[in-house]
Protein backbone atom coordinates (compact mmCIF):
# COMPACT_ATOMS: atom_id res chain seq x y z
CA UNK A 1 0.00 0.00 0.00
CA UNK A 2 1.16 3.58 -0.37
CA UNK A 3 3.11 5.05 2.51
CA UNK A 4 2.05 8.70 3.02
CA UNK A 5 3.08 11.55 5.48
CA UNK A 6 0.63 13.82 7.09
CA UNK A 7 1.82 17.73 7.53
CA UNK A 8 -0.31 19.84 9.75
CA UNK A 9 0.28 22.96 12.01
CA UNK A 10 -0.66 22.84 15.61
CA UNK A 11 -1.32 25.22 18.52
CA UNK A 12 -1.04 23.88 21.96
CA UNK A 13 -3.34 22.86 22.75
CA UNK A 14 -4.03 20.46 19.89
CA UNK A 15 -5.90 22.89 18.34
CA UNK A 16 -5.37 23.02 14.44
CA UNK A 17 -8.52 25.23 12.77
CA UNK A 18 -11.31 27.06 13.82
CA UNK A 19 -14.92 27.50 11.73
CA UNK A 20 -13.28 25.27 8.52
CA UNK A 21 -10.35 27.47 8.79
CA UNK A 22 -6.96 27.65 10.04
CA UNK A 23 -6.70 29.78 13.43
CA UNK A 24 -3.79 31.80 12.29
CA UNK A 25 -2.03 33.10 8.68
CA UNK A 26 1.82 32.95 8.90
CA UNK A 27 3.05 33.50 5.50
CA UNK A 28 6.26 31.13 6.73
CA UNK A 29 4.37 28.18 7.56
CA UNK A 30 2.47 28.38 4.35
CA UNK A 31 5.55 28.78 2.60
CA UNK A 32 7.14 25.66 4.45
CA UNK A 33 3.84 23.61 3.80
CA UNK A 34 4.20 24.53 -0.14
CA UNK A 35 8.00 23.91 -0.35
CA UNK A 36 8.00 20.52 1.20
CA UNK A 37 4.65 19.60 -0.39
CA UNK A 38 6.27 20.09 -3.82
CA UNK A 39 9.67 19.12 -3.75
CA UNK A 40 10.49 15.73 -5.43
CA UNK A 41 13.67 14.41 -6.15
CA UNK A 42 12.60 13.20 -10.02
CA UNK A 43 11.89 16.27 -11.70
CA UNK A 44 8.91 14.51 -13.79
CA UNK A 45 6.92 13.40 -10.75
CA UNK A 46 4.71 15.12 -8.49
CA UNK A 47 3.23 14.54 -5.25
CA UNK A 48 0.17 13.97 -4.32
CA UNK A 49 -2.08 15.94 -1.53
CA UNK A 50 -4.97 14.20 0.59
CA UNK A 51 -7.62 16.00 1.85
CA UNK A 52 -11.38 16.10 3.18
CA UNK A 53 -14.27 18.22 1.45
CA UNK A 54 -14.22 20.83 4.28
CA UNK A 55 -10.25 21.18 4.11
CA UNK A 56 -10.96 21.47 0.09
CA UNK A 57 -13.59 23.80 0.29
CA UNK A 58 -11.35 26.26 2.72
CA UNK A 59 -8.61 26.80 0.29
CA UNK A 60 -9.28 30.10 -1.03
CA UNK A 61 -10.72 29.58 -4.94
CA UNK A 62 -7.38 31.83 -6.20
CA UNK A 63 -5.00 28.43 -4.70
CA UNK A 64 -7.60 26.22 -5.89
CA UNK A 65 -6.41 23.55 -7.17
CA UNK A 66 -2.96 23.18 -4.83
CA UNK A 67 -0.26 24.09 -7.36
CA UNK A 68 2.31 21.38 -8.86
CA UNK A 69 0.48 18.78 -6.80
CA UNK A 70 -2.14 16.30 -7.55
CA UNK A 71 -4.87 17.33 -5.42
CA UNK A 72 -7.18 14.33 -4.22
CA UNK A 73 -10.45 15.28 -2.31
CA UNK A 74 -12.36 12.72 -0.11
CA UNK A 75 -16.05 13.24 0.14
CA UNK A 76 -18.93 10.20 0.74
CA UNK A 77 -21.32 12.39 -1.60
CA UNK A 78 -21.33 10.59 -4.76
CA UNK A 79 -22.35 13.92 -6.25
CA UNK A 80 -19.95 15.79 -5.19
CA UNK A 81 -18.21 17.77 -8.05
CA UNK A 82 -14.61 19.07 -7.96
CA UNK A 83 -12.87 20.56 -11.14
CA UNK A 84 -10.95 19.09 -13.75
CA UNK A 85 -7.67 17.56 -12.65
CA UNK A 86 -8.49 17.04 -9.25
CA UNK A 87 -9.19 13.75 -8.32
CA UNK A 88 -12.05 12.67 -6.04
CA UNK A 89 -11.86 9.46 -3.56
CA UNK A 90 -14.62 8.34 -1.48
CA UNK A 91 -12.31 6.63 0.86
CA UNK A 92 -9.11 7.16 2.46
CA UNK A 93 -7.86 3.52 1.06
CA UNK A 94 -9.63 4.63 -2.09
CA UNK A 95 -7.41 8.31 -1.91
CA UNK A 96 -4.10 6.00 -1.35
CA UNK A 97 -4.92 4.10 -4.62
CA UNK A 98 -5.85 6.94 -6.81
CA UNK A 99 -2.35 8.57 -5.62
CA UNK A 100 -0.58 5.14 -6.68
CA UNK A 101 -2.52 5.22 -9.74
CA UNK A 102 -0.99 8.24 -10.50
CA UNK A 103 2.29 7.37 -9.66
CA UNK A 104 2.98 9.90 -7.44
CA UNK A 105 6.39 10.37 -5.34
CA UNK A 106 5.51 11.29 -1.88
CA UNK A 107 1.79 11.46 -0.35
CA UNK A 108 0.47 14.01 2.19
CA UNK A 109 -2.21 14.04 4.09
CA UNK A 110 -3.13 17.78 4.49
CA UNK A 111 -6.37 17.22 6.88
CA UNK A 112 -8.79 18.01 8.27
CA UNK A 113 -8.90 16.80 11.92
CA UNK A 114 -11.03 13.80 10.77
CA UNK A 115 -8.79 12.60 7.79
CA UNK A 116 -5.63 13.53 10.52
CA UNK A 117 -7.34 11.01 13.00
CA UNK A 118 -7.87 7.94 9.96
CA UNK A 119 -4.28 8.69 9.04
CA UNK A 120 -2.14 9.37 11.87
CA UNK A 121 -2.26 5.14 13.12
CA UNK A 122 -2.29 3.74 9.90
CA UNK A 123 1.02 1.29 9.16
CA UNK A 124 1.66 3.19 5.80
CA UNK A 125 2.11 6.68 7.56
CA UNK A 126 5.87 7.50 7.50
CA UNK A 127 6.24 10.38 9.38
CA UNK A 128 4.08 13.75 10.42
CA UNK A 129 5.63 17.28 9.42
CA UNK A 130 4.50 19.34 12.40
CA UNK A 131 4.08 22.96 12.50
CA UNK A 132 4.25 23.48 16.14
CA UNK A 133 2.57 27.21 17.46
CA UNK A 134 3.81 27.97 20.65
CA UNK A 135 1.14 29.33 21.96
CA UNK A 136 -2.83 28.47 21.73
CA UNK A 137 -5.68 29.65 19.90
CA UNK A 138 -9.74 29.31 19.98
CA UNK A 139 -9.95 25.96 17.68
CA UNK A 140 -13.01 23.88 17.53
CA UNK A 141 -10.96 21.25 15.49
CA UNK A 142 -7.97 19.25 17.15
CA UNK A 143 -5.18 16.91 15.80
CA UNK A 144 -5.27 13.21 18.03
CA UNK A 145 -1.90 12.90 19.99
CA UNK A 146 1.36 11.46 17.94
CA UNK A 147 1.84 8.00 19.28
CA UNK A 148 5.51 8.29 21.08
CA UNK A 149 5.58 4.97 20.91
CA UNK A 150 5.40 4.83 17.23
CA UNK A 151 6.69 8.21 16.26
CA UNK A 152 10.03 9.79 17.09
CA UNK A 153 10.76 13.46 16.63
CA UNK A 154 14.18 13.49 14.27
CA UNK A 155 14.05 17.16 13.36
CA UNK A 156 13.39 20.84 14.76
CA UNK A 157 13.98 23.86 13.56
CA UNK A 158 14.79 26.75 15.45
CA UNK A 159 11.66 29.62 16.82
CA UNK A 160 10.86 31.62 14.37
CA UNK A 161 8.37 34.32 15.12
CA UNK A 162 5.67 36.18 12.92
CA UNK A 163 2.93 38.52 13.65
CA UNK A 164 3.86 37.70 18.00
CA UNK A 165 3.49 34.11 17.33
CA UNK A 166 6.67 31.79 17.74
CA UNK A 167 6.65 28.47 15.96
CA UNK A 168 9.10 26.15 15.09
CA UNK A 169 9.00 22.92 12.22
CA UNK A 170 9.15 20.04 13.51
CA UNK A 171 9.68 16.44 11.83
CA UNK A 172 8.28 13.16 13.33
CA UNK A 173 9.35 9.80 11.46
CA UNK A 174 7.95 6.36 12.55
CA UNK A 175 10.31 3.96 14.95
Amino acid sequence: MTKFYLIVAMDENRGIGKDGDLAWHLSEDLKYFARVTKKTKDPNKQNAVIMGRKTWESIPDKYRPLKDRLNIVLSRNADYMVVPDIKLARTFEDALEVAEENKVETVFVIGGAYVFEQALNRPECQGVYLTEILKGFDCDAHLAPIDKKSFERVEESEIHEEKGIKFRFVVYRTK
